[in-house]
């Protein structure tokens, strides 16, 4: 009985906070929904792979990408971006198209799954439709005054009409927490992630420099400050540095894997953001295969603190 009054209690709590927010409320009871265009060019793709530490030329020799041959697997992060005047940005350089109203301004990039369909794979240099709805929105910590809103963005890309299904289906997680709120919380860096594996099968390591982030927040149309102005991360965030972009780090996750394995066909892939990662700290990137067709991957900093884990499906 006293569960069910504590869940009730939880319940109103919520709602009479929630109430407060009548913008939000109706955002969440009409989400918005986006559709933008890409012809995924050769060009925007060699910039993605002279940004690329695995493709970039210095490990192995460069190859350029080919008009008509398969995107690589999650590189179609860095296309697709909001195409915005800076007058409609938010103070912090982000876009609202897929964001909940003010006062949930402060983002986090938290997560995500990938779904590729080998049997229509996107191809480079063909016009691309992202198809953007928000899947889920949840609100948590409203009865704790320390109100998030969860927001799950589904993207579909497809370039044919008749395809029967798409060639790649997204999700997207990010927090939005409540600016106020957001600038007086206690930032934690060095979260235990646990079952992280003692030994792993394939590994590579990589510094993201200031050039790094500037070119990846560039190939993105992101001008999110966290990732370019150290003095903001400092006097607004209570971040010691600019942080890396949470896709740059799924991206490499899967590049891991690539680089180590060419010719590789991956049918899904899940990551989460554990800890914040710091510009020119040297990254790890590690994998440890589970079976044949599943592998861990993750990535840590120097002092071993744990920014994200994932788990890639191979196609067999």
């Amino acid at each position: 009985m006293l569960g069910v009054l504590g869940q009730a209690q939880r319940a109103y709590s919520d709602a009479a906070l929630g109430s407060q927010f009548p913008a939000l409320e109706q955002w969440m009871a009409s989400p918005p929904q986006h559709s933008s265009v890409d012809n995924l060019s050769t060009e925007h793709l060699a910039d993605l792979y002279v940004t690329l530490p695995t493709r970039d030329g210095t490990r192995r020799p460069y190859e350029a990408p080919q008009a008509g041959a398969p995107l690589p697997y999650g590189h179609h992060l860095a296309f697709f971006h909001a195409r915005r005047p800076e007058a409609q940005l938010r103070a912090d350089g982000t876009d609202e198209d897929i964001s909940p109203p003010p006062p949930f301004t402060k983002r986090m990039w938290a997560g995500g799954k990938i779904i590729w369909n080998n049997d229509t794979p996107l191809l480079v240099n063909k016009a691309t439709t992202a198809k953007s709805s928000v899947a889920k929105a949840e609100k948590k910590g409203f009865d704790k005054g320390k109100p998030m809103v969860f927001v799950t963005q589904k993207i579909e890309y497809v370039q044919d009409s008749a395809q029967h299904s798409p060639s790649v289906v997204e999700e997207r997680a990010h927090v939005y927490f409540h600016a106020d709120i957001f600038a007086n919380k206690k930032k934690v860096f060095d979260r235990e992630v646990k079952d992280i594996p003692t030994a792993l099968d394939f590994s590579l390591s990589y510094t993201p420099t200031p050039v790094t982030l500037f070119r990846y927040s560039a190939l993105m149309f992101n001008a999110h400050h966290i990732h370019l102005d150290k003095e903001y991360c400092q006097r607004e965030e209570g971040y010691p540095e600019r942080l890396v972009h949470g896709p740059l780090t799924a991206q490499m996750l899967l590049e891991n894997v690539m680089f180590h394995f060419p010719g590789v066909k991956f049918h899904k892939f899940e990551y989460r953001a554990t800890n914040p990662l710091f510009v020119n700290r040297e990254l790890v990137i590690s994998g440890k295969w589970l079976d044949k067709s599943n592998a861990l991957v993750w990535c840590s900093d120097a002092n071993g603190v744990v920014g994200m884990t994932g788990k890639v499906e191979i196609q067999s």
